[in-house]
């Protein structure tokens, strides 16, 4: 499909900014990460009496983030993206689709490998209403492995979405080229 060709209804892109669709995807998934981040560069912090609770949260948000993603992949397959414009430099070109593809394969690794060692770690899922409990006895070995991972793969993660985030207001405030705008709310 051809960038000429992009259907705009409602929620679809056009040729010069992204679709209200991609644009929810896109905010919803930053604030699950900031939220999910945060929880977890605060796990050593939370007293002993409610760290269950919140590893807990940690764990079930990651899970939405996983999910979020997965939905944003099918939308994103189904929805071409808009082309960039035509001032955009040589670098911003090459690096663009390699970030992205890079958060993508982050925010679908990095939960699943949270999920192993919270399963590992004897923890049950608890949805307020419905637990699921795997019933796999802990195993140190593998959740210390498994941790460390999440926690290297997050530090991944927060670097690149650094850097897009650098670059977005770079071309927002520097260069003034309207980059952002093509994924900002309420703009038309």
């Amino acid at each position: 499909m051809t960038n000429e060709h992009i259907e705009t209804s409602a929620g679809s892109n056009t040729v010069e900014r992204y679709g209200s669709g991609a644009i929810a995807f896109h905010w919803i998934m930053f604030l699950l990460l900031v939220v999910v981040g945060t929880l977890g560069l605060l796990h050593d912090t939370w007293p002993k009496q409610t760290h269950v609770f919140w590893v807990n949260v940690h764990a079930i948000l990651g899970l939405l983030l996983w999910l979020t993603l997965v939905a944003r992949l099918w939308w994103r397959m189904r929805h071409t993206p808009p082309i960039l414009p035509p001032q955009i430099g040589t670098l911003s070109r090459r690096l663009s689709t390699p970030v992205h593809l890079g958060l993508y394969a982050l925010m679908f690794i990095t939960p699943i490998v949270g999920a192993v060692a919270f399963i590992w770690h004897g923890r049950i899922f608890d949805f307020g209403l419905f637990q699921i409990d795997f019933g796999i006895r802990p195993d140190r070995a593998v959740v210390e492995s498994t941790e460390d991972i999440h926690g290297y793969l997050a530090y991944a993660i927060f670097a690149l979405a650094g850097i897009h985030i650098l670059a977005a207001l770079w071309h927002q405030f520097i260069l003034h080229d309207g980059v952002l705008g093509r994924m900002w709310p309420g703009r038309n």
